[in-house]
């Protein structure tokens, strides 16, 4: 998201939502399913995290399109801060 905001200059929300839409079926679908193939899911723990994190991201997702740009960018520094303490 930095990059999209910094070299790219989409606005910080935009960057988000271009990033999670990029992520989405990439990265999610297919590690799933070659892990699946190996014997590497647990799917019931696999569905009571997907259930908190769908709730997690729906509630996320109305709160950031409610704070302005500045704040969220302001946050996600704080949260690049304490993650690298």
């Amino acid at each position: 998201m930095p990059a999209l905001v910094l070299l790219v200059r989409l606005d910080q929300h935009t960057a988000i939502g271009t990033s999670l839409g990029a992520l989405l079926l990439p990265v999610g679908l297919l590690a799933v399913l070659e892990y699946h193939r190996r014997g590497q899911v647990h799917v019931p723990y696999a569905a009571l995290l997907a259930g908190g994190l769908l709730v997690g991201a729906l509630i996320g997702a109305k709160f950031a399109g409610d704070v302005s740009g500045v704040v969220l960018r302001l946050g996600f520094g704080v949260l690049l801060l304490l993650v690298s303490v």
